[in-house]
């Protein structure tokens, strides 16, 4: 998928209008619109990166960017103590559908 094609690249731009959570220089989350759990929340870098396999050395801090981030998320989401799960699906038969980097939160499990 090139950038002009991406769903995420459409949503960081404003294109495609989303419930936006949390949004800073580096990272925007937005809830998943086919959840798997009570909180499924998506925290997608601003900078186009088609997969884990596209990451570069000068794209070391996204990942931490996008981990801290979802820290963040699971304590307004009140996961943080409950406990959650973060995971990057990768290329389509890692499950990967929207081929722009993106990490999902879930849980809220009782």
């Amino acid at each position: 998928m090139e950038k002009e094609d991406c769903i995420f690249c459409k949503i960081i731009s404003k294109e495609i209008p989303t419930d936006l959570l949390y949004e800073d220089d580096q990272v925007i989350v937005f809830k998943d619109i086919n959840p798997l759990a009570p909180v499924h929340l998506l925290l997608v870098p601003k900078k186009h990166i088609r997969s884990i396999n596209d990451l570069e050395d000068a794209d070391k801090t996204v990942v931490v960017d996008l981990i801290m981030a979802a820290k963040e998320m699971a304590a307004k989401m009140s996961v943080d103590k409950s406990g959650y799960r973060l995971f990057f699906n990768v290329e389509k038969g890692g499950g990967q559908e929207v081929f722009h980097l993106h990490l999902h939160l879930i849980g809220g499990w009782e």
